[in-house]
């Protein structure tokens, strides 16, 4: 499926209205929330995120990605994907459900029964929205889908609110993420109407399923060892400090998962529908990665530097513990747009063998890492994060240059000195500021102090880039 200049320009447009907007409110709910309830009760529903989460990836089983890079998908395909994770959604919650007392005594909380019973009803509530999505995707109609998120964040954080304030504690958090997926759900429907009108296809599940198992292990081996900090944390260590590390790790990933979301969302079905054009395909992956890097770089530094402070102005003495875990893990997310491109091009050129060959790799090295982080620490645990965040990005971009033109040291290159003029920029920034006793125009002076050295950076070394950049964004106009 071709998409027009026009189609791509809105893709982005409402993409970001999307990723930003629903990211933005829910970062001031989620900041209001973490006022009132304090970092225990976001450790207690940290401690059932990896069971959540590993059951989300064998409802989709990599069938949504493989839908929307089949370009001839049809109804069949469509519904034999809805039944199949209708299915495996009611059994995930069914194991959940009956397990949940073990995963209770697991981390000694007996609480965790009633709340892991509830929240993960939302296993079930979200398979209705996958085969919407995927048809929205595909048409790049975002605008949908923004409206979808948004109604969906407003309407769960004002029952998290609510309740939160009348001292309901994590159950808050619950019902928040209840609401949010109901609402979701139901404005996708209303938006994207979409019901199964055939019957389970045998043909259409081992092709479906023949490029989607690859991304079903992969994608289960990501979200184990994704999660799996918050599972020893939670463990070894206290919910406070589990909390501590959650909102540390997700105010850290916020900007960067935000960027990459606009970008990869939009790029995977333009690029999959490239796939037979080799010479387009990779002149696009490597403008996209340099666009990509050009904006997360210097997000993620000034986050890196300004951590301290909007700790203290945003959440309290009561979360400072997490200030240091940000800026420590920054250091490695700021690669998340990068890994995700690189990935993006092996599902696009239908290699998801190598998707799940990269991760089982990158698994060995997060292994080893706590294996001698643990005993260390938290702190410890997040430094040895960043370093296998760097030594996944040799291997992600090893393995790209074998299926593109674009060589793995072409894009280290294109990378480092963007990567060291950011680091540069930071540094004055942090310089400028970080004696400062109020908060707020500490922020402000470090930030301002490291865009204007980035910007004049940039266009003293790097000023073809920033010439190619301007093209690229007049070229959708």
């Amino acid at each position: 499926m071709k998409h027009s200049k026009q189609q791509v320009k809105s893709g982005f447009v409402w993409s970001a209205i999307d990723s930003f907007g629903n990211q933005g409110i829910g970062l001031v709910i989620s900041l209001t929330l973490a006022n009132i309830l304090g970092p225990s009760a976001y450790g207690l529903v940290a401690m059932l995120t990896i069971f959540i989460a590993i059951a989300g990836v064998f409802v989709n089983s990599g069938f949504g990605s493989a839908l929307i890079r089949k370009n001839d998908r049809d109804e069949k395909d469509f519904s034999t994907t809805f039944y199949f994770s209708l299915v495996v959604s009611l059994t995930c919650y069914s194991i959940l459900y009956l397990s949940a007392p073990v995963i209770a005594k697991f981390y000694q909380q007996t609480e965790l029964i009633n709340l892991m019973r509830v929240v993960a009803l939302t296993i079930i509530i979200n398979t209705f929205a996958i085969i919407p999505r995927v048809k929205l995707t595909v048409t790049l109609n975002f605008k949908n889908q923004a409206k979808a998120n948004v109604a969906a964040i407003l309407c769960g954080g004002f029952v998290g609110l609510i309740m939160a304030f009348n001292g309901f504690g994590a159950w808050a958090l619950v019902l928040q993420q209840l609401v949010s997926a109901t609402i979701s759900v139901a404005v996708l429907n209303v938006l994207s109407p979409w019901r199964p009108i055939e019957a389970f296809s045998k043909n259409a599940f081992k092709n479906l399923f023949g490029f989607g198992y690859k991304l079903l292990l992969s994608g289960l081996l990501d979200t184990i060892y994704n999660n799996i900090y918050g599972l020893i944390i939670g463990k070894h260590f206290s919910a406070t400090q589990l909390g501590m590390f959650n909102q540390a790790h997700k105010l850290s990933s916020m900007p960067s998962a935000m960027i990459t979301g606009v970008i990869q969302k939009v790029t995977y079905p333009i690029l999959s529908s490239m796939q037979n054009d080799s010479v387009k395909l990779d002149d696009a992956y490597l403008k996209t990665l340099k666009i990509a890097t050009m904006v997360v770089f210097p997000v993620m530094f000034g986050l890196c530097i300004i951590a301290e402070p909007l700790i203290n102005l945003l959440l309290g003495e009561k979360w400072k513990g997490s200030a240091p875990l940000i800026s420590i893990l920054s250091m490695g997310l700021l690669l998340y747009p990068i890994h995700a491109i690189n990935l993006n091009m092996l599902q696009v050129k239908g290699r998801s063998d190598l998707f799940l060959k990269i991760e089982v790799i990158k698994k060995i090295i997060i292994t080893f890492s706590l294996i001698i982080t643990v005993p260390l620490g938290i702190t410890a645990m997040c430094i040895g994060m960043v370093t296998t965040s760097y030594l996944a990005l040799i291997i992600n971009t090893y393995y790209t240059a074998k299926l593109s033109s674009i060589s793995q040291s072409k894009q280290l290159y294109t990378l480092l000195p963007i990567g060291l003029i950011t680091a540069l920029s930071a540094a004055i920034g942090y310089l400028s500021g970080f004696r400062i006793l109020i908060d707020w125009l500490s922020i402000i002076i470090m930030l301002a102090a490291s865009l204007f050295s980035y910007i004049v950076l940039m266009s003293l070394f790097q000023k073809k880039l920033l010439v190619e950049a301007k093209f690229l964004l007049n070229k959708t106009n």
